[in-house]
């Protein structure tokens, strides 16, 4: 672990936890505690990622080595390591939920690579000052589903964290998978997780709550000073509002990619929301199998579907605001950050045509078009439709085709065939004679089309039965699966024959399946 360098720019330059005892407690005037991860028992590599390795100049043989399982699961802290949790707020479900912060995470260090800087993260390796009721640590299952689908999501091209490592701990760790009062032991895991920092929007919301604005001042500063560099304002109130722009700009583009590839994040609380605009805290999330915008994975959720993927969009501009308030007290004029907000819908609305017509293989946009898209989302809502399955296959569709085979090429993605007829059927067939109709206005040739629409819409993505798969594979010790699903989700929008299996609606028998279907944020 030679080749890691070393920095350490968030404890050098914000304030720190003047105690040092690792003991649960309200952290006042501070951004971090610095705190060891736990030693685990017996650390065993499942799997790592090649390219964070490199990301961070690391060569795949440094990642077979003793050190560095000894490094990434926690075991060992390099002495020029000053390992740490931040402290951050929240709002949980709408709800604020006062002091939260690293619970389960432990950040070990900053590295710079090729004048890039990354910070190193730990999750489940122990306790912090911020773990409430909880041990800090995470199970198997929780972190194969992390490390899957940190990688996943970044093929896709959709703004993420990254996973280093996957790490068995060796440990025995006691959840209650269903919140049902019946925990049980499970084997204990660790993931290395990876992006530019970990600032969340719960970040500066906490120093605003305590009336911390010198410190609030400086976490905004060292924010944009480090990730932000192209603002260059002439005073400090225009900085600010113009990095709220900066932070709403990056944050609706991922809602965006969220919605292209059908993925629904869960738990899309204000301590969850990434400064920098990347998808974090992998935790009951889940793609849509069939069409459903009502539809949430998060069973804490599942009564008033807050965040649904429908619904995406709108709670992330609900958490924007909570974001525009804490920042406020560094400007005092609400203008601005107001003006950013109202706008945010409007553009959102403009983009998301955008994306949509580009999954239909329409590349100049007609005011006729906003029907087409409003029939389709509705159309897919007349029997369970496989959203992956359905935007993939409209490739295959010709100009010169008729209606009926258009629909033809489409049909596999139904979950209830026996329901598309009579008025179902029909109200599909008027669909896909406005699409032809729409299609052969276009002047890109049916090739040039599919090759356009294979760029942004997935053949493979993580669905939930598949990630249960390879965990109910892993307990048994036998990580094959892991690896399989890693390499087929590195070539996500490419044909690969050799995995077309994966290329399938969801089994009946993944249907009401314990992780195949909704999941708890236990972990």
């Amino acid at each position: 672990m030679k080749k890691l360098n070393i920095h350490n720019r968030f404890t050098a330059e914000l304030p720190e936890d003047p105690l040092n005892t690792n003991e649960i407690r309200q952290v006042l005037n501070t951004c971090f505690s610095y705190v060891n991860p736990r030693i685990p028992a017996e650390p065993k590599l499942i799997h790592a990622s090649e390219a964070v390795a490199e990301l961070i100049g690391l060569s795949p043989k440094d990642t077979q080595s003793e050190s560095f399982l000894n490094v990434f699961s926690g075991k060992e802290v390099l002495p020029t390591m000053h390992p740490y949790a931040m402290c951050y707020a929240g709002h949980q479900f709408g709800n604020w939920a006062g002091q939260l912060g690293d619970g389960r995470a432990i950040n070990l260090t900053e590295i710079e690579h090729n004048d890039q800087f990354y910070t190193l993260q730990l999750k489940g390796a122990g306790k912090t000052p911020y773990s409430r009721t909880a041990d800090g640590l995470a199970v198997l299952r929780s972190s194969i589903r992390e490390h899957l689908c940190s990688e996943a999501m970044f093929y896709l091209g959709v703004p993420t964290t990254r996973s280093l490592a996957l790490i068995l701990s060796g440990d025995e760790v006691l959840r209650d998978k269903l919140y049902n009062g019946n925990p049980a032991y499970e084997k204990g895991a660790i993931v290395c997780r990876v992006a530019p920092s970990f600032i969340r929007f719960g970040s500066f919301e906490m120093l605003t709550a305590r009336n911390e604005l010198k410190n609030l001042k400086s976490l905004t500063d060292y924010t944009i000073k480090y990730y932000y560099p192209e603002i260059q304002e002439v005073d400090d109130k225009k900085t600010y509002i113009q990095f709220f722009k900066a932070v709403a700009d990056k944050t609706r583009k991922m809602i965006l990619d969220w919605q292209r590839v059908g993925f629904v994040h869960g738990v899309m609380n204000t301590d969850n929301m990434s400064i920098h605009g990347l998808t974090i805290d992998f935790g009951p999330y889940g793609w849509l199998e069939d069409y459903d915008p009502n539809w949430t994975p998060n069973t804490t959720d599942n009564q008033h579907k807050r965040y649904r993927f429908g619904n995406q969009a709108n709670v992330a501009k609900w958490n924007l605001f909570q974001l525009a308030n804490a920042l406020y007290p560094l400007i005092n004029e609400a203008e601005g950050l107001e003006s950013i907000l109202e706008s945010f819908s409007d553009v959102f609305d403009e983009e998301y045509k955008e994306m949509m017509l580009s999954k239909l293989g329409i590349s100049t946009s007609k005011e006729t078009d906003d029907k087409i898209i409003s029939d389709l989302e509705t159309n897919l809502q007349l029997s369970e439709t496989d959203m992956t399955i359905f935007f993939r296959n409209l490739n295959k569709i010709k100009k010169e085709q008729t209606a009926e085979e258009a629909f033809a090429s489409i049909q596999d993605a139904f979950y209830k065939p026996e329901e598309i007829k009579d008025a179902v059927l029909n109200t599909w067939l008027e669909w896909f004679t406005d699409y032809l109709t729409r299609l052969n206005t276009e002047k890109t040739s049916d090739e040039e089309r599919a090759a356009s629409q294979n760029m942004v819409n997935p053949k493979y993505v993580l669905r939930n039965y598949m990630a249960q798969l390879s965990i109910d594979a892993a307990d048994e010790g036998d990580y094959s699966l892991v690896d399989e699903l890693y390499l087929l989700l590195k070539n996500p929008y490419d044909e690969q024959p050799e995995y077309e299996k994966w290329f399938a609606k969801r089994p009946d028998w993944a249907r009401d399946k314990v992780g195949c279907s909704m999941l708890s944020c236990s972990s």
